[in-house]
């Protein structure tokens, strides 16, 4: 039983094999006091998340290294058919390959963040969390109006970053133009529509439109844009029916359903103050009775 146990421990591959053991212990064991440490001192939470992945990712690759390194010797024989195998797991894995380069474009290319809401094959949310092969986000919209949470969290693979575009309505201007249209009837007092949506808008967007001036003129430094007026404003169009008007302002992305709420109450009070100077049109339809038809029978 000596004599066995001797000769098994003698074994160069034993002790190799021990010693990958220990080394991924002991890696386990920095990884562990690493995120410990990380959850003391780094009070930010999308930091936070994204030191752990960091350091997972980080293990993965070091114990990875570790043990390749120390069977060396013992894979040299193996090259050929590694290499084989690797070309068909290559070929298995290749929507995983490219979801890993996706969240390396990601992470270095700053496509999105934890937090931000953005547009992913055609489904709208806000980022939750990224990992290496997917992204998280919690839904907005489908069944529900506007952007509101619907209650799904949809899982979407990193590799849509290069197969369709990328829709961030946060990064770098967290600000959307909205509209709305006020159909007035003719002989209305026109001067006063235009003068009580004005009024209404500037007391809305008062919070808004310093912030977006401020985000808007970094936009312009970072990319090749021009100047555009965050300021509400007014147009109007007249058609067969009525006189429209139109009110384009600016919002945070957040916050488009309130804000378009708090303006449709504002102005229907206002306009029940003009006493009828300022009425909204509708579609009037005429139900016409259809004549009696006579018919007569040739005897």
């Amino acid at each position: 039983m000596i004599e066995l146990l001797r000769q098994w421990f003698g074994n160069p591959l034993v002790g190799k094999v021990l010693l990958i053991i220990a080394g991924l212990v002991l890696l386990a064991a920095a990884e562990r006091v690493s995120r410990r440490w990380t959850a003391r001192h780094i009070q930010d939470a999308e930091a936070r998340s994204r030191i752990r992945k960091l350091i997972s990712f980080i293990g993965y690759i070091i114990g990875i290294l570790f043990v390749v390194t120390t069977l060396s010797d013992q894979l040299g024989n193996l090259t050929v058919a590694l290499g084989v195998a690797g070309a068909g797991i290559a070929f298995a894995l290749q929507e995983v390959i490219a979801s890993f380069a996706g969240w390396v474009a990601i992470t270095l290319g700053n496509f999105y963040q934890v937090g931000d809401r953005v547009q992913l094959g055609g489904i709208i949310g806000d980022v939750i969390d990224i990992s290496v092969v997917r992204t998280t986000l919690m839904e907005c919209g489908d069944w529900v109006k506007s952007d509101l949470y619907n209650g799904r969290i949809v899982r979407v693979a990193n590799s849509f970053v290069f197969k369709e575009p990328v829709y961030n309505y946060t990064r770098d201007f967290p600000f959307l133009w909205d509209e709305i249209t006020l159909p007035v009837k003719y002989g209305s007092d026109l001067t006063l529509a235009r003068n009580l949506l004005q009024r209404v808008a500037i007391e809305i967007t008062r919070d808004d439109v310093p912030l977006a001036r401020e985000t808007w003129k970094r936009a312009v430094e970072k990319y090749v844009i021009d100047e555009e007026r965050v300021e509400p404003q007014i147009t109007m169009l007249a058609n067969d029916n009525w006189v429209e008007f139109t009110l384009r302002y600016v919002v945070d992305y957040k916050r488009r359903r309130i804000t378009k709420d708090l303006l449709f109450e504002k102005i229907m009070e206002q306009l029940d103050s003009t006493e009828g100077a300022v009425a909204i049109a509708s579609t009037t339809i005429h139900i016409v009775q259809t004549p009696a038809l006579e018919v007569r029978i040739a005897s």
